[in-house]
């Protein structure tokens, strides 16, 4: 596929992904505050982390698209694109972090919610085409950023996975300790990612 076809082909992939992850994350923000679910309001967080994420990647793009820049100029782009993606992914580790260890510590048991089950359940077939899909055209594009993009996209099926599996087991089983074991699991996939950006490591994992 030619290069400029590539480039459109990110965009597309990259206003599919900031248009699920403002609802999912309202969704998901909104759900984890009326059940107290630690996990699922860092899920949403995440939705809102990967927005910022895709608007970026959106910039990225489309500087090359106008041909506004020239290949310095883009590499520049690139690595600040990169840079902001391993930030947010640092910010939202942060929090989740001291969320998941005071509610672990005031024993603050959350409610079960449905709406959050389905929301994740549904998460994790549209957050693993999305990161395949962007990973392909990160690397035929040569893209750090949109590689590390995809990567960000690909941790958030994690945490559609691992949240789904806390919610599940506090409404099944009761186990309130479930949700921010849960919510601490994401916090380690989260560093793991936001270094790899920082660092500007290209794993194709």
């Amino acid at each position: 596929m030619a290069r400029p076809a590539l480039i459109r082909r990110g965009l597309v992939l990259e206003y599919l992904t900031v248009g699920w992850n403002v609802i999912e994350g309202l969704i998901a923000i909104l759900a984890g505050v009326a059940s107290g679910s630690i996990a699922l309001i860092a899920f949403g967080i995440d939705s809102i982390v990967e927005t910022i994420s895709g608007v970026v990647l959106i910039w990225r793009l489309r500087t090359e698209e106008r041909g506004e820049l020239d290949e310095e100029g883009i590499e520049r782009v690139e690595r600040r694109a990169e840079l902001l993606v391993g930030v947010s992914f640092m910010i939202l580790a942060a929090y989740v972090a001291f969320e998941s260890i005071r509610t672990l510590v005031t024993a603050e048991a959350p409610d079960a919610s449905p709406i959050g089950i389905v929301l994740t359940a549904v998460s994790i077939g549209v957050m693993l085409w999305l990161a395949k899909a962007k990973l392909r055209v990160g690397q035929a594009l040569g893209s750090r950023a949109l590689i590390a993009d995809s990567h960000q996209t690909r941790a958030c099926w994690y945490l559609s996975a691992v949240t789904l599996a806390g919610l599940a087991l506090n409404a099944l089983l009761g186990w309130w300790w479930a949700d921010p074991v849960a919510a601490l699991v994401i916090v380690v996939l989260l560093v793991r990612e936001g270094w790899e950006a920082l660092s500007g490591e290209e794993d194709e994992h």
